[in-house]
């Protein structure tokens, strides 16, 4: 015990070497099929169900409520923006369908950077992604509290004040957001199988009610609505699309299934583009149909549009109440998901040896990292019941378009160095997509406000910190003799 120990408070190589350190992809499979940590994940989930996951961490709450704050600002032509959004999401959705098909791990882009460009670019990989998921999820389930009050004004009730926002909203805690982790939490504890079928059913409704609000505002079409196209000029399309962009978080949560998946190898790519063209087409159906009903200068202000739009048009409260009611279903199928996502990342970089070894104990019993999980929601439970996140919220769309951008440049380094290796998907038109994608991201970074880098820049601060004080001198790699790394490696060679 004490060798151990005195070996991870000394790595085997100075920090320039460890932090260019790559783990072979059989080397991660190798530890995925492993039953080291207690037991390995059970592969449980089909196809539909992957995509579900995909569909249900995407497809949340931002598509009801962001018409509100990006209509001002692309004017008619959101519905371009929405478009621009998705085609820089697709361009890494193709990178990522080649990556999952290769590493079918936990991992997804944490993975698939330390297989190409080492430990130091995954660890920071690793903490955009713990950025883009937990913070998220705590951000997504705040919004549990207002949609639960629309829900009981149908019936002339609402939550007291002190339970129905945190302090940041003049409340005690928001319980609603708090509940839905918790409950969350707790069906991810009992199995990926049965967290697949709740999820299933939810993304089926969530995704039948905005069609059917499609329907309602059609009937209402005015085309005269979409003239002029570009009120607030190009500028506005563009800008708009870097917050849009944040409705399109999550269709890489299927690649965090890579181990439980029944055949990965197969069904992460057609289950990652499969998700990807169902929230496309719905997104972009939305928002024309909404500016169709409704100029677009009435969007501003408005917190809730399709909610509104609906009551309007139809005149039945009922439909408003079913509004609310998939509102928050919404919220609880994006919370389960993307909190699924989160625990795999950690389980991953607990393997390697960057976080503790908890979140890396899979129970024989339940085939989960039920340690991890709890771990992880009672964290984003505090987080959305209490902590304002303000700009650190803003910043989640850095952190994933970075995640975004390492997933292309892995797919050009291993078509570079491993270009005979089996693929089951290829990204079409190498290498002109993946670098678009590249370059697609970039952009949408460049697009952000100053002080939504400087927040993005002290988290990366903070997780520089914690790789030097902790993951470095635990890292397995880091433990490894230059010899011994060697020997390891040679299968990704």
């Amino acid at each position: 015990m004490n060798s151990t120990t005195s070996a991870r408070q000394k790595p085997a190589t100075g920090l320039g070497p460890q932090l260019r350190r790559r783990k072979s992809i059989q080397q991660m499979i190798g530890d995925s099929e492993s039953s080291s940590s207690g037991g390995a994940l059970r592969r449980t989930l089909g196809m539909w169900q992957l995509t579900m996951i995909s569909v249900g961490a995407t497809m949340g709450t931002g598509i009801l409520v962001i018409l509100g704050a990006t209509v001002p600002i692309a004017g008619p032509a959101i519905w371009i923006s929405f478009v621009i959004a998705g085609v820089t999401a697709l361009l890494s959705a193709v990178s990522y369908a080649e990556m999952a098909g290769m590493v079918p791990v936990a991992g997804s882009s944490y993975s698939y950077s330390y297989a190409t460009m080492g430990e130091g670019i995954a660890w920071i990989c690793g903490w955009c992604l713990v950025l883009e998921y937990a913070v998220s999820v705590a951000a997504v389930a705040v919004g549990a509290g207002e949609y639960v009050n629309e829900t009981l004004r149908a019936f002339n009730m609402e939550l007291p004040a002190s339970l129905a926002g945190g302090p940041a909203e003049g409340g005690v805690v928001n319980l609603p957001a708090l509940i839905v982790v918790v409950l969350a939490t707790l069906l991810l504890v009992r199995g990926a199988r049965e967290s697949a079928i709740v999820n299933t059913v939810v993304v089926v409704i969530k995704a039948g009610i905005l069609v059917f609000f499609s329907i309602v505002a059609f009937s209402a079409f005015n085309a005269g609505n979409f003239e002029p196209l570009l009120p607030m000029g190009a500028a506005g399309v563009t800008a708009a699309a870097s917050s849009v962009f944040f409705s399109y978080i999550g269709f890489d949560a299927a690649s965090t299934a890579g181990e439980e998946a029944k055949n990965p190898k197969r069904d992460l790519p057609r289950a990652i583009m499969l998700s990807m063209l169902i929230v496309t087409l719905t997104y972009v159906l939305v928002a024309v149909s909404a500016i169709g009903a409704r100029e677009w200068t009435w969007f501003e202000g408005t917190e809730a549009a399709l909610v509104q739009i609906v009551g309007e048009i139809t005149g039945q409260p009922w439909l408003v109440l079913v509004f609310a009611l998939a509102s928050v279903l919404a919220i609880a199928s994006v919370v389960l998901t993307v909190l699924y996502g989160q625990t795999r990342i950690l389980l991953s970089m607990s393997r390697d040896g960057l976080v503790p070894a908890a979140f890396g104990k899979v129970s024989k019993r339940t085939g989960t990292p039920v340690i991890g999980t709890l771990i992880t929601g009672i964290l984003v439970a505090i987080t959305a019941g209490f902590i304002p996140l303000g700009a650190l919220a803003d910043a989640t769309s850095i952190g994933t378009l970075f995640a975004f951008a390492l997933v292309g440049v892995s797919v050009m380094y291993l078509r570079r160095k491993q270009p005979l290796a089996p693929r089951t998907f290829k990204v079409p038109f190498y290498p002109i997509t993946p670098i678009l994608g590249v370059l697609a991201c970039l952009f949408l970074m460049s697009q952000l406000s100053w002080h939504t880098w400087v927040v993005f820049g002290g988290w990366m601060l903070v997780g520089i910190i914690l790789y030097l004080a902790y993951g470095r001198r635990r890292s397995v790699l880091g433990q490894l003799s230059k010899q011994e790394y060697i020997d390891s490696h040679l299968g990704n060679k």
